[in-house]
This record gives structure tokens, C-alpha cells and sequence, in this order.
């Protein structure tokens, strides 16, 4: 399945991606390097045991292990102390990033309730974009039975791209259903 996307890549999206921006080597052609998954969990600071649950959610979406990220700085009004462990993340690269482009785009976009299609306002300027989820149960492995509550997750794309364009060319042409864009 996630061979399907990677082969979509060099057989379609690399040689039009190549004509439109005049590209001179397929090498200039932008990619998706790596999906970085991230899930803040703001009641964290008074149970401990969301951030497992966070994690375990995360690692079970995206098929790879995912880490507990940890608080840079003390803020006391949050009761919110350095080192307190307070979100979860994973980054994917290779197949599993492909596999989980192909299950985001096929599968889990479309389970979102009045789905028009995603923003194009995520992107950073520098060609990467991020997407904000806001239920986790969209993806099919969570089990809604079991979730004691709901929460989104920042998905984000880093891609080789050197422009917004390119690389709003380059998700488009993965899938990637883009709501009311700007001709």
C-alpha cells in the first residue's frame, strides 16, 4: 500500500512537478522528507497518565513509536514545572511516512464531519505545511469505545520545497483535498 504512493511520486508527480516549474533535473523536483505527528496534552499537569495514553494513541495512528516531549520552561500559573512531561510526538520518514500519507489522505480526511476540504493557510513560507486534526478518532485503529477523551494533533509535511507553491503543488498532486483555493 504505501509502495502506491511512493511509485504515484516518480512515475506522475515528479515530471509534472518537473514541467510546470521548468525544473532543470528531476533532483530539484520537491519531496516530502519526513510527517512529524505532535499532540499537546494540556491536562497532562494533573495527570500523568494522559501523556501514556497520548503516546500509546500516537504510536497506534502512526505505526511507529512515539516519544513524550517534555516542557522547556516553568510557568507558574499553568503549575507547569521544566522537564514535566506534557505532549507526545513522532516523526516518520521513508515508508512509514508514505504509508501513513496514503491512510490520512484515503481514509482518515474523509471520516472528518462536514468535511469541506483542508486550509491552504499552513503553510510556513518556506515550503513546509502543518495541518491541525481535531479528533483523534478519525483514524480508524482508535477504537471510540476506549478513548476517554478527545483530542487533535498538529500533523506537519517538511518538504524540500523552496516555496508555499511548490510545495502546495506537491500536496495536491498526493492527494492532499485542499478546500477553496486560490486561483
Amino acid at each position: 500500500m504505501a509502495a502506491r504512493l511512493k511509485e504515484k511520486y516518480t512515475k506522475e508527480i515528479t515530471p509534472a512537478l518537473k514541467e510546470k516549474f521548468q525544473y532543470k533535473s528531476i533532483m530539484q523536483v520537491p519531496k516530502i522528507t519526513k510527517i512529524s505527528i505532535n499532540r499537546g496534552i494540556g491536562n497532562a499537569v494533573a495527570d500523568k497518565k494522559l501523556v501514556d495514553i497520548g503516546v500509546d494513541e500516537l504510536t497506534i495512528i502512526a505505526g511507529q513509536k512515539a516519544v513524550q516531549t517534555k516542557a522547556k520552561n516553568s510557568i507558574s500559573n499553568f503549575k507547569l514545572r521544566e522537564g514535566m512531561p506534557i505532549g507526545a510526538r513522532v516523526t516518520l520518514r521513508g515508508e512509514k511516512m508514505y504509508e501513513f500519507l496514503d491512510r490520512l489522505v484515503t481514509i482518515a480526511l474523509p471520516r472528518v464531519r462536514d468535511f469541506k476540504g483542508i486550509s491552504d493557510k499552513g503553510f510556513d513560507g518556506r515550503g513546509n505545511y502543518t495541518l491541525g486534526v481535531k479528533e483523534q478518532i478519525i483514524f480508524p485503529e482508535i477504537s471510540i469505545d476506549k478513548i476517554k477523551s478527545i483530542a487533535g494533533m498538529d500533523i506537519t509535511f517538511v518538504t524540500t520545497a523552496t516555496t508555499d507553491e511548490e510545495s502546495l503543488e506537491l500536496l495536491k498532486a498526493f492527494g492532499l483535498p485542499f478546500a477553496n483555493l486560490k486561483k
